[in-house]
């Protein structure tokens, strides 16, 4: 039963939604069978039992229902399947609970349907005011402001009445502004993905619509705005005016976006120039890097449900530390720390610490911060196993460092499962520490060499510091 569809949905409910949903499954407006309910309650009490592992078996159900029947796999089934509908039913509510403007749509339309004429003038203002309160002002919106002016055209009869000016123009706005909008926005995740993987899209029309949306009519439509301007920023990269554009415009325009969208699509993309522009070699883009994630911080984009990603912790340091804002990384690891999901919480700090101890050269906090530190995240281990040899390096502390070059060569050889290329980065670093340690540094032609063999590896963990201790030593 725990590998059904109905359990696992019915898993992801926390205790509110729990009983929303049985007063939903209660209410004779939706629901009159009882029977199902009793399911609903024998499946919630499983999956909040203590250490519960779903191994609650169909006929084991059949008999707590007390239907006094001998088990029935196909009546069983069709109880699961009507319970599984009705909570699908519940789930769809909800968001059209959550959903204003969903709502006075499908109200318009109703009011239409029935020739409610008394209620034309009321739901109409409703739904103008409403659309002039809306928070967020996405292609969405668009899509609700072109149903209403629609709904609202035929509830006027506009098209018996010809000799009256109708809101023609309000429908066709609103449906450009949509559909400009969406097609702008699956370009601009084209073009993202085409970074990542050779694939070829086809985005009908693509082109007319550019065209099309620089003109003024559009500057008041914040989605097509803000997907026009990253389309830029992707189709013309050398041009550096189109990504402060874009910055202007998120500074203006984010609050009228959703917060998943704000965080995961615009800023990343404002984010993903920056470190491309970096890997060109304009260090300039680490300055505006740094300035984004300080703007995410300020705004809290970057705390999604009250939790930070690691991942977004640690990359906020590294570039951080990069420019040397020492002080600003150790007040942001100890500020923001307790954002950090529990279970990773530990394991992120320990490691971001180690790195600002690094950077400062206090190797003997680095140690102390990493030495006896197993972390489970595979590209946590293979960093501070990296900066661990690093740090034993610059103290000359030849006896632990060889130790671990043999540790760490053992823990790649076990690991299989770690990607081939990663694997090759690590071996690499550690056979050219090797090096480094051999070389002499009277021999000026053979530090020539390691350097030159260094700048040639393609795949190499840390080369940067690599070639840092190479020219330490010419």
């Amino acid at each position: 039963m725990h590998n059904s569809k109905l359990y696992s949905i019915l898993q992801n409910f926390n205790k509110s939604e729990q009983n929303r949903c049985r007063k939903y499954l209660q209410s004779a407006f939706f629901n009159v069978n009882q029977t199902l309910v009793d399911l609903y309650d024998l499946l919630i009490k499983d999956i909040n039992k203590p250490g519960h592992e779903g191994n609650l078996g169909k006929e084991s159900i059949w008999k707590k229902l007390s239907l006094n029947q001998p088990y029935d796999d196909i009546r069983f089934r069709k109880f699961c399947s009507d319970l599984l509908k009705l909570v699908e039913d519940y789930l769809a509510l909800v968001v059209y609970q959550e959903n204003i403007l969903l709502q006075t749509t499908l109200l318009i339309e109703a009011v239409g349907e029935k020739k409610l004429e008394k209620l034309y003038n009321s739901v109409m203002k409703d739904a103008r005011r409403i659309s002039e309160q809306a928070k967020l002002k996405d292609a969405d919106f668009y899509l609700k402001q072109y149903q209403i002016e629609k709904n609202y055209y035929n509830l006027t009869k506009y098209e018996t009445k010809r000799t009256s000016k109708s809101n023609v123009e309000d429908i066709a706005k609103n449906i450009d502004s949509f559909y400009f909008s969406e097609k702008l926005r699956i370009a601009c995740e084209v073009l993202s993905r085409q970074n990542l993987a050779s694939y070829d899209y086809k985005i009908s029309l693509i082109d007319e619509i550019v065209k099309h949306v620089n003109s003024p009519e559009f500057e008041s439509v914040p989605s097509v705005m803000v997907y026009y301007q990253i389309y830029l920023l992707y189709t013309e990269l050398e041009n550096e005016d189109h990504y402060h554009r874009l910055i202007e415009l998120l500074d203006k325009y984010s609050i009228y976006f959703p917060e998943e969208a704000v965080k995961d699509e615009l800023y990343m993309s404002a984010q993903n120039y920056c470190i491309r522009k970096i890997n060109q070699g304009n260090q300039n883009f680490l300055k505006e890097l740094f300035f984004l994630y300080q703007t995410l911080i300020k705004k809290e984009i970057i705390i999604a449900n009250g939790e930070i990603s690691p991942w977004y912790f640690r990359n906020i340091v590294v570039v951080a530390l990069r420019l040397g804002e020492y002080t600003w990384t150790e007040d942001f690891i100890i500020k923001y720390q307790d954002f950090l999901e529990e279970d990773f919480r530990r394991n992120t700090v320990t490691y971001n610490l180690a790195q600002l101890y690094f950077y400062q050269k206090t190797y003997g906090k680095v140690i102390e911060q990493l030495r006896n530190v197993e972390y489970e995240d595979v590209t946590y281990n293979l960093n501070s196993k990296a900066m661990l040899l690093a740090t034993y390096y610059e103290l000359d502390e030849l006896e632990p460092l060889y130790s671990l070059i043999d540790s760490f060569s053992a823990y790649l050889n076990r690991h299989k499962d770690i990607a081939s290329d990663k694997r090759k980065d690590y071996f690499n670093l550690i056979k050219f520490t090797k090096k480094l340690l051999k070389v002499n540094p009277s021999d000026k032609k053979a530090l020539e060499v390691l350097k030159q063999e260094v700048q040639a590896t393609k795949r190499l963990a840390s080369p940067n510091w690599l070639l840092e201790k190479i020219a330490e030593l010419e």
